[in-house]
């Protein structure tokens, strides 16, 4: 388990920033070389959180306040939740003593506030899940992690990405013992664990000293401090309770507001709704309309064309019929005439054949008398001629 937890631990800083970086990156260039993205942003560290049966990386990311990340002591201000290793006043980020060891003598923008060393997480745990860190976002927490967010700078990724390629920082390679176990700066010198412990000391030792005079020459500003930071807490809290409750109030308002407009929504969606369904039924129904007398009119015109054709048809027939009376006529007129001019032929020819008939009758009677004249003609030659033979 100390093995996984080292590895956690190099892997979680190392992904970003380092171990201790997290919150050095996000007070500044001043005192690392680290200008933020935005004026006014402060650092998430990222941390390895346990969810679903897996261990999952929660990267970094920058934002107005400081969101969860994991309840990981990285220390320089970030005791597990929040950051009290500074604050931005009026475009400036002021560093807390408390947690900071700068040279006031070219540091100005510094102010001294305890609560980290109150209020810091005292565990060693290096992730957040069983065997680690058992932390939970707070309300606070859980609005910031909902702000508008920028992801790690290009320098920043740049550490990530050599950490990652590092193989000596792997749990299965030092066994739980990295060589580098934190840096002073993004991209800059690695510290041992000899030379963590050795600086530690020294530090420790400096820090003591300060400490005491500090202790010495700010006894009385501390009571007055404590005084004041008492009232100011009273104030805070009446404050914040007031604020807490205007906030609940705006809530409650907020939700009925939201509620009362969700439900002209739902009764203006509804009666648009109806209004869409009785149009489209008038739409129907007048469609059905339409099409019911443009049938009747269609309809009607067939029949009109039907009409229309039968008379035509009739009047055709009709004239067909004339046209063959007509004709039937005139063929009968046409008959009628053959058969009179058949009767006066037949008249002509008998009257001609009775004509030639009484002609014929004529000559054979004046034959029958021209016959009859020469035979008494000659009859009455006959008895002259007699005598004449006798001699």
């Amino acid at each position: 388990m100390y093995s996984r937890r080292v590895r956690l631990q190099v892997i979680s800083g190392s992904r970003v920033t380092g171990h201790m970086i997290p919150a050095t990156a996000t007070i500044g260039y001043r005192a690392f070389g680290l200008p933020p993205p935005v004026t006014g942003y402060l650092w998430t560290p990222p941390y390895w959180g346990f969810g679903a049966g897996v261990y999952g990386f929660h990267a970094g990311y920058w934002g107005l306040n400081v969101g969860f990340y994991g309840g990981i002591n990285y220390g320089f201000g970030y005791g597990g939740v929040g950051f009290y290793g500074g604050r931005w006043a009026g475009g400036r980020f002021m560093y807390n003593t408390a947690v900071w060891n700068v040279n006031r003598r070219f540091v100005h923008n510094t102010y001294i506030d305890r609560t980290y060393v109150r209020n810091i997480n005292r565990n060693h745990y290096s992730f957040n899940g069983p065997g680690g860190a058992n932390a939970r976002p707070t309300a606070r927490e859980e609005a910031a992690m909902r702000e508008r967010h920028i992801q790690a700078t290009n320098r920043q990724m740049a550490h990530q990405d050599a950490a990652r390629h590092n193989r000596a920082q792997f749990a299965n390679v030092n066994h739980g013992h990295p060589a580098a176990v934190a840096m002073n700066r993004v991209n800059g010198r690695a510290f041992n664990e000899r030379g963590r412990v050795a600086a530690a000391n020294r530090m420790a030792r400096n820090t003591e000293q300060r400490d005491r005079m500090q202790r010495q020459n700010a006894n009385a500003a501390t009571r007055n401090t404590q005084q004041r930071d008492r009232m100011a807490r009273q104030n805070a809290n009446a404050a914040t309770r007031n604020t807490q409750q205007r906030d609940r109030m705006a809530r409650q308002n907020a939700n009925a507001n939201a509620r009362r407009t969700a439900q002209a929504d739902r009764v203006r969606e509804q009666r648009n709704n109806a209004q869409a369904q009785r149009t489209a039924r008038a739409d129907r129904v007048r469609e059905q309309r339409n099409n019911a007398q443009a049938q009747r009119t269609a309809q009607a015109d067939r029949m009109r064309e039907q009409r229309n054709n039968a008379q035509a048809q009739r009047a055709a027939q009709n004239q067909r019929m004339q046209q063959r009376q007509n004709q039937q006529a005139r063929m009968q007129q046409q008959q009628q005439r053959q058969n009179q001019q058949a009767r006066m032929q037949q008249q002509r020819q008998n009257q001609q054949q009775r004509m030639q008939q009484q002609r014929a009758n004529q000559q054979v009677r004046m034959q029958q008398q021209r016959a009859g004249n020469q035979q008494r003609a000659q009859q009455q030659r006959e008895p002259q001629r007699r005598p004449v033979r006798q001699r």
